[in-house]
């Protein structure tokens, strides 16, 4: 293709509302174009880009038997009623009424979908297991997007869908979709990408992972402990605190503390340590309103994902009134009522604390949890904290780590075979309904998590497996009849020899040339200009810099072949 037909203009100005580079460059190269908050419109540079992404994601879904179908954007109410989830998702799920006062949705998963489609289908043992795997546009009304396309409302995504007959099958496959996903990033070119324990949230299932871009501009909080192989999100990962069993002898004491609302203010007024002290933390619940309290060691903060799975509702910030009876920021657990309240593991074997005393201006030393509250329930609500004990080898080797979500797994279970009411019949003729595993991948988000990884100032740098173009032919001084006559030639033969390339013989600057080159981020750039073709030669040179060599013409072809082939080699 000629550059100078490329529809997409490119500039060096970074635009003001871009935070993160891979934002910046997907602007300035002339990739996508902002419609609305969180929307864009994708042009040919990009779309080149992901359809590859597309065929290496079918390819390794077909390795595994997977099969390609398509599921509506658009999609009545009725089918996500039957699921629950019409009621249960929140303002995420954009819903809307038709011309005929139906209530309907934009599709932002496809699970029920995915039932739907195939129940009539299922009803036989002899049909198990399958895979069904769409690649489509999905729309979730995000409250706050980011980051270009890192985090979109309207995106495309490969979603599969797995069902079996037993856990055992199910696990069998799930691993096998887990090394498929390996293998996707792994020939997208991505190198830092990590699979760690995840929580399933409103896809629901007992199991499920994610993959993880590691990079310092990731929105995920990750948990990894440096001795061994545990690797989970923060949200998911188990909070472990040991301490020292300690006597009940302190007296419980209760002492004026004025103007002390904060845990800090407090440990400070009373010389203690944030570790001696009962922290009171406060939500309540989306659905009834009822409060609840989490008392947790005060150096440490409250994992909400971990309590809203326990609650089982969404939390939304407590607005403590008059009427609720509760003292806002002198909150403790002796003789406290209006509020469901639950204690962290961190507070297990402690004594000697302080806490709040429920009455303005006041706290207790000296608290004991075993001696002064009956009935305490423990659960582990803290999050992971760096050099914290890993859960599994139970050394204080953890480390936190950020990154972006690239793609996830889950282990669904029969929440919507269950729930739609799918079944098949077994070989005695009894009725069971499938389990389902589940298996996402972003397809826009991908190609801006390798343009993060793989960047420098001035653009992307293109793996050989997903670049728009294989070759950049660049033609300096094409009112050169001798230089323009050798790059036409040059075009011609690596065409023919099966090469993608963007060719630019504008009567521009090689400046400009250039710029717009590092911009499209081709991984092979072959330079023809008048100097070289005194030398009977052409620059030939990669993106990453790597390579930087003068390749004699009639070499060029076949050096250009070989680098393609060795670059192609890594990926693999």
């Amino acid at each position: 293709m000629k550059l100078d037909k490329l529809v997409g203009d490119r500039f060096k100005e970074r635009p003001a509302d871009c935070v993160i580079d891979s934002h910046a460059l997907m602007m300035r190269g002339g990739y996508i174009k902002h419609v609305g908050n969180g929307i864009f419109s994708s042009y040919g540079v990009l779309r080149r880009v992901t359809r590859k992404i597309e065929e290496i994601i079918r390819q390794e879904m077909d390795g595994i038997d997977g099969q390609e179908v398509l599921f509506p954007v658009v999609m009545p109410a009725s089918l996500w009623e039957e699921s629950g989830r019409f009621e249960s998702v929140g303002k995420e799920l954009l819903r809307l009424t038709d011309r005929n006062d139906t209530q309907m949705l934009l599709g932002m998963t496809h699970e029920e979908a995915a039932v739907h489609l195939v129940r009539e289908y299922g009803q036989t043992y002899a049909k198990y297991p399958f895979m069904i795997y769409q690649i489509q546009t999905k729309f979730r009304d995000e409250a706050r997007p980011r980051g270009g396309l890192i985090r979109t409302r309207e995106f495309t995504m490969k979603d599969a869908y797995s069902y079996h007959t037993s856990q055992e099958d199910l696990e069998a496959y799930y691993a096998k979709g887990h090394k498929a996903y390996e293998r996707i990033f792994t020939r997208a070119g991505l190198k830092d990408v990590i699979s760690v324990a995840s929580d399933s949230g409103m896809m629901g299932g007992s199991v499920s992972h994610e993959f993880m871009l590691l990079t310092p501009i990731g929105e995920d909080s990750l948990v990894i402990c440096s001795h061994c192989d545990f690797r989970a999100n923060m949200e998911n990962a188990e909070s472990v605190v040991k301490n020292e069993a300690v006597s009940s002898a302190d007296v419980l004491t209760k002492v004026h503390t004025p103007n002390t609302k904060s845990i800090e203010d407090v440990c400070t007024f009373l010389n203690l340590p944030l570790a001696q002290s009962c922290k009171a933390v406060i939500y309540q619940k989306a659905k009834t309103g009822e409060y609840v309290i989490i008392f947790i060691r005060g150096d440490l903060e409250v994992n909400e994902a971990k309590l809203t799975r326990l609650i089982q509702d969404e939390l939304i910030p407590a607005v403590v009134t008059e009427e609720s009876g509760l003292v806002a920021g002198y909150l403790g657990p002796v003789g406290l009522k209006n509020a469901t309240i639950y204690f962290d593991n961190s507070l297990k074997d402690t004594g000697n604390l302080c806490c709040g005393a429920n009455e303005a201006d006041h706290h207790y030393t000296g608290f004991n949890i075993a001696r002064d509250v009956e009935n305490a329930e423990y659960h582990d609500f803290a999050k992971a904290v760096e050099g914290g004990i890993c859960p599994t080898c139970h050394k204080p080797t953890l480390t936190l780590s950020r990154g972006i979500e690239v793609g996830n797994i889950f282990q669904l279970g029969d929440k919507y075979t269950k729930s739609m009411d799918m079944k098949y019949t077994d070989e005695s003729g009894v009725q069971h309904h499938p389990i389902m595993g589940c298996y996402g991948i972003g397809i826009g988000r991908l190609a801006a998590s390798i343009v993060e990884e793989s960047h420098d100032e001035y653009g992307p740098i293109w793996p050989i497996s997903v670049a728009p173009w294989h070759v950049h032919l660049c033609c300096v001084r094409a009112a050169d009849p001798e230089t323009k006559a050798l790059a036409d030639k040059l075009y011609a033969q690596l065409q023919a020899s099966g090469k993608e390339v963007i060719y630019d013989d504008r009567s521009v600057s090689a400046g400009v040339m250039f710029s717009d080159a590092d911009l499209l981020g081709v991984p092979i750039r072959v330079i023809v200009s008048p100097r070289n073709l005194k030398e009977n030669c052409c620059e030939v040179v990669t993106r990453d810099k790597v390579v930087s060599e003068k390749i004699e013409i009639s070499q060029v072809v076949s050096f250009v072949q070989k680098l393609k082939d060795e670059m192609e080699t890594t990926l693999n």
